[in-house]
């Protein structure tokens, strides 16, 4: 089965989400992209999917672009759609889904604080990826 996450910066939440499903089903083809990618994978998103043993810190931000000539079984948008434009996928995909999540990169406060969220939004997408998958 081949996925894709997609989102907007490539740097945080599909990054965590292919590092989940990858982590949950090593014969799955899981694969992450933004249609606006970052120069880096968050060092929040890195470390605190490395307190779960996931190693992100290999990982790079790849543009939509490079998957649209490719099939998809599933492609799942994971951006909050209260506060982004959720991007669409035009490549041959059998499923699309979508799954918002917030964005922990947007946390304003104290380290401590932003720490939390970055680990909440982690949590909520390993649960909500591995409900998908007993599904």
């Amino acid at each position: 089965m081949k996925i894709l996450i997609l989102c907007t910066g490539n740097s945080c939440r599909s990054q965590m989400a292919e590092g989940f499903l990858k982590s949950f089903n090593d014969k799955l083809e899981v694969f992450s992209a933004g249609t606006n990618p970052s120069g880096k994978v968050h060092p929040k998103a890195i470390q605190i999917m490395n307190e779960l043993g996931i190693d992100l810190s290999k990982n790079k931000p790849k543009s939509v672009t490079e998957f649209l000539n490719k099939e998809f079984d599933y492609v799942i948008t994971v951006c909050d759609g209260a506060k982004e434009t959720c991007p669409i996928f035009t490549g041959k995909v059998k499923n699309r889904l979508h799954i918002g999540f917030e964005d922990p990169s947007e946390a304003v406060g104290t380290d401590e604080f932003i720490m939390s969220e970055f680990r909440r939004v982690r949590d909520e997408i390993k649960k909500e990826f591995a409900n998908l998958l007993m599904s």
